[in-house]
């Protein structure tokens, strides 16, 4: 009799599991609110320190100044990268179209506080300097 029971039970667990099934509804509710770009990151980085120099080399009368592009990103060997940025700055009370092109060069040094990272052969905090300044 058990053994009736028990085939009656795998016969319909056997006939009804198949039928149970779940549809997912496909929706994606991701959609990105700004697009950014590797040099648009970049550049909210070492904004503050171009600003700064821009400030300087115009004797504090220029601070309309624009990023135009990245010229060129080296490696160095001790783990820093130098950043050739063009910039186009208007002077203060020229609103006219006479621009200046300027290039900026500016080495960023990621923080070295990994473990991976030889202590010994790299050892320096976060940081942005000015390596040189030219007027086009």
């Amino acid at each position: 009799m058990v053994k009736q029971y028990l085939i009656l039970l795998g016969f319909l667990l056997f006939t009804f599991t198949p039928l149970q099934t779940v549809e997912a509804e496909n929706v994606s509710k991701f959609e990105p609110e700004l697009y950014m770009t590797t040099e648009d990151i970049i550049s909210d980085i070492v904004f503050p320190t171009i600003d700064k120099k821009v400030l300087k080399e115009y004797n504090n009368n220029s601070t309309d100044w624009q990023w135009t592009r990245i010229v060129g990103i080296d490696y160095n060997d001790n783990h820093s990268y130098d950043v050739a940025v063009r910039i186009r700055v208007n002077p203060k009370n020229d609103r006219g179209d006479n621009y200046k092109e300027d290039l900026v060069k500016i080495r960023i040094s990621p923080s070295c506080d990994s473990i991976k990272i030889n202590k010994k052969k790299y050892n320096h905090d976060f940081k942005i300097e000015v390596l040189e300044y030219k007027h086009l």
